[in-house]
């Protein structure tokens, strides 16, 4: 690529910026990527209404998702002026990878990016015709690809194992600016959760554990994100449900004292990113997370709080946190070096340019 020439690249994103997994995997690289000459232009598969409903858990609706389809086939049609298509994941979920396969018999270059095992949705359908039609769709999509971005090493092994002609590691990151190290000054510790409600099942999985501690330690629960309806579900806790929205989230993050990721060990689990670890160690807070996935190699790593496997586990390392304010700084301060040394958009941002750059080589 000559020095003053700009890349042109086409973004088809799941989601909107209100989609957490677009926003982090994408979308906040843009103006990195536009100082680099490398100028994207969005193309979002579902809008703001679509997650509105579906956080809402008001289902989907069929005429409505075929019209998306209908107008990213359209976007499709208009690719001629781009260097380089990048997918978030696949083109048309549920539906076969005729337009990726498509894309590379035309010799238009796509990069392809994955922070979740979408495969499971396929190979370990409960719907046998899915199964049947659909389980090698990402392999496909991955083998088509002249790069495939993944967040950890579970879904690199996926990409190996499809024949993907490159595969990149590029974790889950966020920006270092947004965040700040407040040490919480509350007089009764909080411990805190961030998510949506297709994810608070796992907070509820602790309900025993928080009760059994309760009887030992003083604590709050607060959880960004979550249903108001999850409250009547933990009776017994001082539960403060708080919405959750793009320029409040670190604010309420930063009242934390300690922050958890709680997850089952299941194909699905194995393949997240560790993004909610990420937030709490960005603002200086101890964690404890099931050890599933990247989790492990996040505290392994940094040494910033706590694998807990079992209820007893997390009621041993949650109390000893609870119990000493010096330890809760010791292993914040040790996560947010580790945010700022590796796990943020300012160390990742170039990697993702030299990607696209690459590429447009080829």
């Amino acid at each position: 690529m000559k020095k003053d020439r700009v890349l042109k690249v086409a973004l088809f994103s799941k989601y909107t910026r209100m989609g957490a997994s677009s926003r982090l995997r994408s979308m906040q690289y843009l103006p990195f990527l536009e100082n680099e000459k490398i100028v994207v232009d969005v193309f979002p598969l579902y809008d703001n209404d679509y997650l509105h409903k579906l956080y809402a858990s008001k289902g989907r609706s069929t005429a409505k998702v075929l019209q998306r389809y209908l107008s990213r086939l359209y976007k499709l049609s208009a690719l001629k002026k781009y260097d380089v298509i990048w997918i978030e994941k696949e083109l048309f979920p549920y539906l076969p990878a005729w337009a990726e396969a498509l894309m590379a018999r035309l010799g238009k270059p796509y990069v392809v990016d994955y922070d979740d095992a979408v495969f499971h949705n396929y190979d370990l359908s409960n719907h046998k015709i899915v199964r049947l039609l659909l389980s090698n769709k990402i392999n496909k999509v991955m083998r088509n690809a002249a790069t495939v971005i993944v967040g950890n090493d579970y879904l690199a092994q996926r990409a190996a194992s499809s024949a993907s002609k490159q595969v990149v590691i590029i974790p889950t990151v966020l920006d270092n600016r947004r965040y700040q190290a407040i040490e919480a000054d509350n007089e009764i510790p909080i411990i805190g959760w961030i998510g949506s409600p297709t994810t608070e099942k796992y907070v509820l999985e602790l309900k025993e554990m928080f009760l059994a501690l309760k009887q030992t330690v003083s604590f709050k629960i607060h959880l960004i994100g979550a249903t108001q309806q999850i409250r009547d579900k933990l009776q017994g806790l001082d539960v403060e449900v708080l919405p959750w929205s793009e320029s409040t989230e670190a604010s309420y993050i930063e009242q934390f004292d300690i922050g958890i990721m709680p997850l089952i060990d299941g194909p699905w689990e194995r393949g997240k990113c560790g993004y909610k670890l990420l937030q709490y160690m960005a603002c200086a807070k101890p964690v404890v997370a099931s050890p599933v996935g990247v989790n492990i190699d996040i505290i392994d790593s940094c040494q910033c709080g706590y694998l807990a496997n079992s209820a007893e586990q997390w009621k041993t390392s949650l109390n000893k946190l609870l119990q000493s304010k010096q330890q809760r700084r010791l292993l914040g301060e040790a996560g947010k070096k580790s945010v700022k040394d590796f796990y943020s958009l300012q160390v990742q941002a170039p990697l993702l340019a030299d990607v696209f750059k690459f590429v447009s080589h080829r």
